[in-house]
């Protein structure tokens, strides 16, 4: 990116987890990415949230808004390796892919924005009920599903 004055800046890539990637779960630990991930804040997007069963999905959409968290990705090519193999995106096949990685304008807490990647689900969603909160955390707090 440049700036008005000539000098580039590179931003930080950042990435939106909004499931079992979170903070409230153990997944990152388990595929061990967390010493190449840097907690940059809770956030949102614009998407809808469904419950698949053993993890949500998420799809791109105006009228609705979807909590998570950012991160800042500090290996990006091999952290962004791993989570495609474990999201199941092929980038040389998008269309086949179980999720897409796409960017996205999220804008944290504190109301600042960033672009960030984020895996939209790209599979028929079935039957599977909408987590009209959009917020997978709070759905499964004691009283949390509806």
């Amino acid at each position: 990116m440049l700036y008005g004055d000539g000098y580039s800046c590179l931003l930080p890539e950042l990435i939106f987890f909004y499931g079992t990637l979170m903070s409230a779960f153990d997944r990152r630990q388990r595929l061990g990415l967390d010493d190449q991930l840097a907690f940059r804040g809770r956030g949102h997007i614009q998407a809808a949230l469904f419950d698949l069963g053993l993890y949500p999905a998420a799809v791109p959409a105006s009228d609705a808004t979807l909590h998570g968290e950012l991160f800042e990705v500090l290996a990006p090519a091999p952290v962004l390796d791993a989570l495609d193999a474990f999201e199941g995106f092929e980038a040389l096949s998008p269309d086949t892919s179980l999720y897409v990685r796409r960017r996205v304008r999220a804008t944290f807490d504190d109301g600042s924005e960033a672009e960030a990647w984020v895996y939209f689900y790209n599979a028929p969603l079935g039957n599977a009920p909408r987590i009209t909160s959009g917020d997978y955390v709070q759905y499964f707090r004691p009283g949390g599903r509806s």
